[in-house]
Formats: structure tokens, C-alpha cells, sequence
């Protein structure tokens, strides 16, 4: 019989994959013992001790469906109600670090697979389930190694992540989202340089720190250009129509005031923004050596995501003009944006099962990411991936608040219902 994804949920949560230092291969041994209890032999791929990605496949043919989850959690911090890897299941919730964040969304891969196998379903293709190692620093000891050193193992017509935002209620019905999309990384450093001097006498010197500051304080009043993203304009025109406030289409000119038309809770209103331009973040500065001495140098570090048809050059027309005499900007890491289509197939499939699972009434709609999530190396090998966030209709709205945060959790009924999308899911693509 196979086990409830609550029960695999909180035994994901007791093993303790803080990434760093991660300790992904005990998950991946854990989830090898479950397929090789069905009669699967499962892989662990690992590019260093204790950071193993683990693979499985079930059924056989040409069709293949992927199935993504990492394994690794971020640190639980302190000031939690409850032991952060205790795993306890009360009154319908599941607790611990994990559990939303997303071991919920792995432990729901697994048994639905199992499910499968335990029930004889005979799929005219594969099944791949992939729990990767190091996603929530970045991927490159889990999927982006595979996709650099062994792409065949995880190639496919398409796969399911994580990533969609949660769903909302709005306007009397239950909205839930698939995310198609993230935004690139232009990360940067600025770097200001001035001259030295005593602190006594600071008009013989020129200030780094100062020459910095003024800067940053441009870059925080700088109004990016507004870039509607068909999906992104898809997404808000129909939040719009469910709106009694909102009379006009949505626009480049009209989105901030629309925004504050919706009536929408501030994150959700807010990463909504983010979706409709580049946003630019000075999020660490450094600068001196002494209170008495005048600094010849600062630096700052600036967190720049982009939308589709902006790169690097696009950045740096638009922040050098506003960096001033004596700073300069340094590239760190540059990531482009990455995309699915909202238009095909594989993407209506997935809308008709939610919405057999949860009820005609609900609506589902394209998103993209501000965040980064495994799907960029998946799409960037050609494998077109979707993020998903399912949760009941009755899920407790204040979880949203617990990812990467304070007493993580989750719902018993909102596993369950990723358990069933992605049993169905699987079923009907690769009957």
C-alpha cells in the first residue's frame, strides 16, 4: 500500500538538507528505498559527497514527462513555535522546514509515481522523477550539472516545478497560476573611487562613500520602463475584468494604478509590479577603513532582475547615466530571462486538470517568476517547464509568509491535491 504524501512529507522534513552544507544524499537514499520497495531501481547522481540528485523512472515509450523538485532547504533561523525539522502532522497541517518550500511539491511527485506503479497503470511513456540537490543556491551541483554533464537523463517533452505563486481568492472565485517564465539576473557591482584624506580636513579630499550614496539614492528613484509580457498581460487583464474597480484594459501607462484597482494583498500586488519591469535593488554597500580617515573607495551591490528583450547591455544604458562622475559598474552574474508558452497543448492539459480537480468555476492563469528556480536550466536545455502551486481552496492564506521564513507549513488537503494533478497529469499525457 502506498504511503499517504503527508506521511512522505513529514519524513522529508525530519532529514535535515540545510543547504549549505545541503546533505541532499540522504534524501536521495530515503527516496530510493521508497521506488526500490515498488520495484524500481532509482539513481543517485553525485557530484560530491553528500550532494546526490535523485532519479527514477517508471513506464516505457517515447512520450517523456519530467517531474522537478529540489531536496535541499534554506537555514530555518530562530524564534520558531515549533522544532523546525520535527515533521509533526496536527489537525490537518504539516510543520517543518520544507514543507512548502518544497518538499510538499516532492513528496507529491513520489507518490503519485508510486501510486502509478502500485495500481498497475500501464503508461505508453516515461515518468521521470528528479529530486534535485543545491537548487536553493543556485543549482550547479544538482540541475545544472545534469544538464552540463548527463542531459539524457533528465530529457523531456516537458517537466513540472516548482515556482507559480500560491492561489488566490479573488473577485468570488479561486485563481491558480502556472508559472511560464522567470526574470534574469544582471547582478552588478558599482564601485566609486575618490581621494583620501584626514577626516579633520575633509574639503582636501573627495569622498567615495559620499560620491556612492548619491548614486544608490538615484538608482532607488529611478522609474524602470513598463514592458507588458503577452503572458504577463494575459494574466492581469483577467484579474482586471474579475474586478468591479478596474474599467480599462491593462496598459504600460494605466498598470500601477490597476494594481491598486485590484484590491489584492500587498505581496501579491507587488509581485505583480515586479512582473511589469526591470527592478533594481542596491542591496549591500561597503565603504572606509576609519573614523578619521576620508575613504578613497566604496562599493556597492545591486540586485537587478530583467524581463524578456532586456540583457546586459540594456542595463547598463539605463543605469550608467545615473551613476555619475567616479563610479563605475562591474557585471557579478547575468542570467538571461527564460520562457514557456502559455499556447501549447501540454499547457491547456494542464489547465483541464486542475480544473476537473478543483471545480469548473476556478480560473488559471500564466506567470513568471522574479525569483529563479531549476527551470531556467531546464529551458535553457530545451525542455519546456512549468511551475506549479497548487494548494485546497481553503488553505491557510498566512502560510504564504513561512517560505524561506519562520514556522513553515503546510495542509494536509493542499498535498493531496498536488498528489492528484500530478497522478492525473501524468495519466493523460502519457496514456
Amino acid at each position: 500500500m502506498t504511503p499517504d504524501p503527508e506521511k512522505i512529507l513529514s519524513e522529508l522534513i525530519c532529514i535535515n538538507s540545510v543547504n549549505p552544507p545541503g546533505n541532499e544524499t540522504a534524501v536521495a537514499r530515503y527516496l530510493q528505498g521508497l521506488f526500490k520497495a515498488a520495484g524500481v531501481e532509482g539513481e543517485i547522481i553525485e557530484p560530491e559527497e553528500g550532494r546526490g540528485t535523485f532519479i527514477a523512472r517508471i513506464g516505457s515509450g517515447s512520450k517523456k514527462l519530467l517531474y522537478v523538485s529540489h531536496a535541499d532547504v534554506v537555514p530555518a533561523g530562530d524564534d520558531w513555535d515549533f522544532e523546525p525539522f520535527c515533521g509533526d502532522i496536527k489537525d490537518g497541517v504539516i510543520y517543518g522546514r520544507g514543507a512548502i518550500d518544497c518538499k510538499d511539491l516532492l513528496a507529491a511527485q513520489v507518490v503519485a509515481a508510486l501510486e502509478l506503479i502500485s495500481e498497475g497503470v500501464k503508461l505508453n511513456g516515461e515518468l521521470i522523477i528528479a529530486a534535485m540537490a543545491d537548487e536553493e543556491k543556485g543549482g550547479n551541483l544538482g540541475a545544472g550539472y545534469l544538464v552540463k554533464n548527463c542531459p539524457e537523463k533528465i530529457m523531456a517533452d516537458f517537466a513540472i516545478n516548482e515556482g507559480a505563486d500560491q492561489p488566490i481568492f479573488h473577485a468570488g472565485k479561486m485563481v491558480y497560476f502556472f508559472q511560464v517564465g522567470e526574470k534574469g539576473t544582471s547582478w552588478c557591482k558599482l564601485k566609486a573611487r575618490g581621494v583620501a584624506g584626514h577626516g579633520s580636513i575633509p574639503f582636501l579630499a573627495d569622498n567615495a562613500i559620499v560620491k556612492l550614496a548619491r548614486a544608490v539614492s538615484r538608482l532607488h528613484d529611478y522609474k524602470p520602463e513598463i514592458v507588458l509580457v503577452p503572458e504577463v498581460e494575459k494574466l492581469l487583464a483577467a484579474l482586471a475584468a474579475m474586478s468591479e474597480n478596474c474599467k480599462d484594459a491593462p496598459s504600460p501607462g494605466n498598470i500601477d494604478l490597476l494594481l491598486g484597482q485590484l484590491g489584492l494583498d500587498r505581496a501579491f500586488t507587488e509581485s505583480l509590479r515586479s512582473m511589469t519591469r526591470m527592478t533594481v535593488s542596491p542591496n549591500t554597500i561597503q565603504g572606509g577603513t576609519k573614523t578619521n580617515i576620508v575613504p578613497d573607495y566604496c562599493e556597492a551591490e545591486v540586485d537587478i532582475r530583467i524581463l524578456p528583450g532586456q540583457d546586459r547591455a540594456y542595463v547598463e544604458n539605463e543605469l550608467k547615466p545615473l551613476l555619475g562622475e567616479g563610479v563605475e559598474i562591474e557585471f557579478t552574474e547575468y542570467r538571461p530571462p527564460t520562457f514557456s508558452s502559455s499556447e501549447e497543448p501540454l499547457y491547456k492539459l494542464m489547465e483541464e486538470v486542475t480544473l476537473d480537480l478543483v471545480g469548473s468555476d476556478a480560473i488559471c492563469l500564466p506567470s513568471i517568476s522574479s525569483g529563479s528556480t531549476d527551470s531556467k536550466y531546464l529551458r535553457g536545455a530545451g525542455i519546456p517547464s512549468y511551475g506549479i502551486g497548487h494548494m485546497d481552496k481553503d488553505f491557510d492564506q498566512s502560510a504564504r509568509t513561512t517560505i524561506h521564513g519562520r514556522n513553515e507549513r503546510t495542509d494536509v488537503k493542499s498535498v493531496r491535491l498536488k498528489t492528484a494533478f500530478l497522478k492525473e497529469l501524468a495519466k493523460r499525457y502519457l496514456a
